[in-house]
């Protein structure tokens, strides 16, 4: 039997790693920390406990070919502090948003689009 302890890390496909770091640091405000070297660029952010690691790969299968916002593609989750400070600092920011305030999820949602059209939830309790 496996037993799952917790998600380490997730890794994201970029194609332009200073873009997306700029996105990382700037919009979602993470803390990038010290990547071994590959041989490739990237860069890692520590979140908690877990890990983001962007990797540039410009022929990823797994880039998505739209920016647009939808809550029904594979994206991953953040929880954070505050929706309305979220939302507020996002289009103070000039990103594009889905919001989704009364989810029937239980939690209050937020969808962005990194660069490269990674899809990010944001969440916080309703």
């Amino acid at each position: 039997m496996i037993e799952i302890q917790r998600i380490h890390h997730v890794s994201l496909a970029v194609t332009d790693i200073e873009q997306a770091k700029n996105f990382y640091k700037d919009i979602l405000c993470l803390e990038e920390i010290e990547r071994p070297q590959f041989g490739f660029p990237g860069a890692w952010y520590q979140i908690g406990n877990q890990q983001l690691h962007l990797i540039v790969h410009p022929e990823a299968e797994t880039l998505r070919a739209t920016n647009e916002l939808s809550s029904k593609e594979g994206h991953f989750a953040f929880r954070v502090k505050s929706y309305d400070e979220t939302v507020r600092w996002l289009k103070e920011k000039g990103v594009e948003i889905y919001e989704n305030p009364t989810s029937k999820s239980g939690f209050a949602q937020i969808f962005v689009a990194d660069p490269d059209g990674n899809l990010i939830e944001l969440n916080t309790e309703q």
